[in-house]
């Protein structure tokens, strides 16, 4: 076993939630060891073809990710293993939420057009291993030609938005252009996140608490969370309150704000740096946004297995 594969006790726990036969092709390939070259390759970001030869042909692993990047296979996977994870009573309600930029490196540029339902496509139907949104969806890709490049100061950048349970673990990710601002992809994340019953009922959506900076201090997300009945600690910006202070008592009370609450706000930037040690997280390499979103989300999953 090579540094970074799976330890039998992480494979115990991702395998039945494997799917058993491949659509076109009949069975898989030793589901194992393409996904340990899968992990490999979003640990380290080489290049699929320079993959060591123990993961197999590099192409059936690229293919594998592509396609379960493409079809809901990644996500439906997390949600499986977050499932687990709740049952268990080790998640930790109190979230958080937040964004970070990935610089895009030159090789993420210039993806063919694609018609839709095309080979890179995602196709409509029921949310799990089969189907997700389409790429340029709160769920896919996102920004300038659904892929989720932009410009920004950083240069060719994406933007990762993320929500993370109180022990930094990411709950639900986004993939946006890099110039696209945190609040607009605040209901996005928070509606991306669903973690199933392992026995009857219906699956989990909202979080205890929220924290989250004063990029997400405005009237359209904090009227979101109230709708939700979502108890939050998110600081009030120095223009909102002074706009609500000249209008004296029509300005309305002043949020509230727990000062303790708002100190585990880190756990969301501590789980950022924890998928950025997954050097194709922290810098991107693949052009198509839902094959990105697919990479994060498997970084994800490794997190989920090995906490």
């Amino acid at each position: 076993m090579g540094r970074g594969d799976l330890t039998d006790a992480e494979w115990e726990r991702l395998r039945p939630f494997l799917p058993v036969s491949n659509r076109r092709c009949g069975r898989w390939r030793d589901h194992r060891q393409v996904i340990d070259g899968i992990l490999h390759r979003v640990r380290t970001g080489v290049q699929w073809r320079d993959l060591p030869e123990r993961f197999g042909p590099w192409k059936t692993v690229y293919e594998r990710h592509r396609l379960w990047s493409a079809d809901g296979t990644w996500e439906w996977l997390l949600q499986q293993v977050q499932a687990e994870a709740d049952a268990a009573g080790e998640i930790d309600w109190d979230i958080a939420v937040d964004s970070t930029v990935v610089r895009a490196h030159q090789h993420a540029a210039g993806a063919r057009t694609e018609p839709p339902g095309g080979k890179g496509g995602r196709r409509g139907g029921t949310p799990g291993r089969n189907a997700v949104a389409e790429p340029g969806g709160p769920s896919g890709g996102g920004g300038a030609g659904g892929e989720g490049l932009g410009r920004s100061r950083g240069g060719f950048t994406s933007k990762l938005h993320l929500s993370a349970d109180g022990r930094c673990r990411p709950l639900s990710l986004v993939i946006t252009g890099g110039q696209r601002a945190d609040c607009t992809q605040f209901e996005p994340v928070l509606e991306k996140i669903r973690v199933p019953r392992t026995g009857p009922g219906r699956p989990r959506k909202k979080p205890d608490s929220l924290a989250a900076d004063k990029a997400y201090s405005n009237g359209p997300c904090r009227e979101y969370l109230r709708r939700r009945g979502i108890r939050h600690t998110i600081p009030e910006k120095t223009d909102s309150r002074a706009a609500r202070l000249r209008k004296g008592s029509h300005g309305g009370r002043p949020p509230g704000f727990d000062e303790d609450r708002y100190k585990k706000r880190n756990t969301v930037e501590r789980a950022i740096n924890r998928l950025k040690q997954s050097r194709a997280v922290a810098t991107r390499y693949d052009k198509r946004g839902y094959v990105f979103l697919g990479t994060a989300t498997a970084a994800a999953l490794a997190i989920w297995l090995r906490a």
